[in-house]
């Protein structure tokens, strides 16, 4: 009897542990910040997740996110009831923009957020305004708007921070990956790292031949210090 009621004590626990982690997964996709983290818990949007697994490009997909918010400043900030691009932000979009002309093969999304005070309509309305800000700035620094995928507003339901006042860090757009252009949709062929390391293989290439430090240390003999 005994035996029996530690299973069913053990099965009950199992399935709580269960619905806790459901539950946890979907607030966290609820509330996360867009571009923060890439959900890995579910399998949600399972016919563009398998297509882009199976082909390779989710996983370059996360790197480049991953690297790019590393990199760049990926979120920028408004003022209360405001689309409009202060210094500071426009400071980091130039950072952006210089990330994202460095990799013409990458598409990016722009998505707009606000803070929780006003109702949910206009809140969708203004977070589409100022990820549409971004995107303006962004072409405006050489980035061709084909590039910029789509603009999309999450409004009030994905804070940062989740306070019913005016919060600054809840005014933001944030810019993050979103996949290949359409003429190079996949890079499978030994080139990813080419693509992602570019600059730093260039910085690589040594300064000086091997002739050229050979005759220059026989020169400096008689001077050189121990």
């Amino acid at each position: 009897m005994q035996t029996h009621v530690k299973l069913l004590l053990l099965s009950a626990g199992i399935i709580a542990l269960g619905a806790c982690s459901r539950e946890t997964n979907i607030a966290r996709a609820f509330y996360s910040e867009a571009g923060s983290e890439i959900e890995t818990g579910d399998f949600g949007n399972s016919t563009m997740t398998n297509t882009q697994v199976m082909s390779g490009q989710r996983s370059m997909v996360i790197d480049l996110t991953r690297r790019f918010a590393a990199e760049a400043q990926n979120t920028v900030n408004f003022a209360f009831d405001s689309a409009t691009l202060d210094g500071e932000a426009q400071t980091a979009l130039r950072r952006q923009a210089d990330w994202i002309r460095q990799f013409p093969e990458v598409r990016f999304r722009v998505y707009g957020h606000t803070d929780l005070v006003g109702s949910e309509a206009y809140n969708k309305g203004l977070g589409l305004r100022r990820a549409q800000a971004v995107v303006r700035f962004l072409t405006s620094q050489g980035v061709s708007r084909s590039r910029l995928e789509a603009v999309a507003s999450f409004g009030e339901t994905q804070p940062v921070v989740f306070v019913q006042t005016e919060e600054r860090r809840n005014r933001r757009t944030v810019t993050e990956v979103s996949g290949f252009v359409e003429k190079n949709p996949t890079i499978l062929n030994g080139k990813y790292a080419e693509v992602i390391w570019r600059e730093y293989v260039k910085s690589a290439e040594p300064i000086h031949t091997q002739a050229e430090v050979t005759e220059g240390s026989g020169a400096a003999g008689s001077d050189a210090g121990g």
